[in-house]
């Protein structure tokens, strides 16, 4: 097969390992830069260039595609739609996942557990917010935030009002979700292919900080899922239309809450910590389904 990963940088240890997978399995594999990227939008015959040359006769498309280029990436993975080419994320569940209010409405629409969250535009509305999610401890999350950034935790009521209030003067969009406590600063990756968790590991913060993202310091251990863990896991991705994706789970009194969807996880923590070939497990799902047209969604905005 010939199969493009959508990476703006094939050293990153994602896309080298999708590379070596799919080489050892026998596929020649390409690393496309969305930027560098630009397409003719015709009738009849959509196309992409890169770099002067026609991307043509792909098999499957692998994007991993960062958050500050949602936009653009959007409009390639469309385009490589409407070629009937099979992209592993479509172009809908990307943009789903990207958007967190929109994501949050979609699980609880489908009844998936998940932390007490309030959204508002106008900033009279903050003791409502904070009365809505229990009060504090709280988190207010940005909406763009990626790798725990832009996520505060606001531990009193004063707190919590002057950082929405700073929020608000920037003219930033934000939730306000409440504080898990027994998860007690630990969180789960879940990683999802298809309808099927392959890997999972539990996420600590470091001293003095509660994000457990490891770009933060924090550290990962295998952990041993529920079986209520792996059904929301898979539900959560489903629910996005995500064939892959990363899945983070928090550990409370009242069962499994999905905290975020993410559709680029990355593979260098979940391998290390799982020594589970996640790179490979990848590139079979895409064996199994890759055909032409395959997508539910065809360049359509869904």
């Amino acid at each position: 097969m010939k199969i493009a990963i959508l990476s703006r940088n094939r050293r990153l240890y994602s896309t080298r390992r999708l590379i070596e997978a799919g080489k050892a399995r026998g596929h020649e594999m390409h690393v496309v830069d969305i930027l560098d990227c630009y397409m003719d939008i015709t009738s009849a015959h959509p196309a992409i260039w890169h770099k002067g040359d026609k991307l043509e006769n792909f098999d499957a498309v692998i994007p991993r595609i960062g958050a500050s280029v949602t936009h653009y990436g959007l409009a390639v993975i469309r385009q490589f739609e409407m070629m009937g080419v099979y992209c592993m994320t479509e172009s809908v569940a990307l943009g789903r996942s990207r958007d967190k209010l929109r994501a949050l409405q979609l699980l609880s629409r489908k009844g998936v557990g998940m932390p007490k969250t309030s959204f508002a535009f106008r900033v009279h509305n903050t003791k409502e917010l904070i009365k809505l999610v229990g009060g504090a401890p709280l988190v207010v999350k940005l909406c763009e935030g990626t790798q725990g950034r832009g996520v505060i935790l606001a531990e009193t009521v004063k707190a919590a009002e002057s950082v929405i209030e700073a929020f608000r003067e920037l003219r930033a969009e934000f939730l306000v979700q409440e504080f898990i406590k027994e998860a007690g600063g630990s969180d789960i990756r879940c990683l999802v292919i298809g309808n099927k968790v392959v890997a999972s590991m539990q996420r600590t913060a470091q001293e003095g900080e509660f994000r457990s993202n490891l770009h933060r310091g924090g550290s990962a251990q295998l952990v041993k899922l529920t079986p209520t863990e792996r059904r929301t896991a898979v539900k959560a991705a489903q629910t996005m239309g995500l064939q892959l994706a990363g899945v983070d789970l928090l550990r409370s009194s009242r069962g499994p809450l999905v905290m975020e969807v993410n559709s680029s996880p990355g593979l260098e923590g979940i391998e290390g910590a799982t020594h589970k070939d996640v790179a490979s497990a990848i590139i079979a799902f895409i064996e199994e389904n890759a055909k032409p047209h395959q997508n539910r969604t065809r360049g359509g905005k869904g």
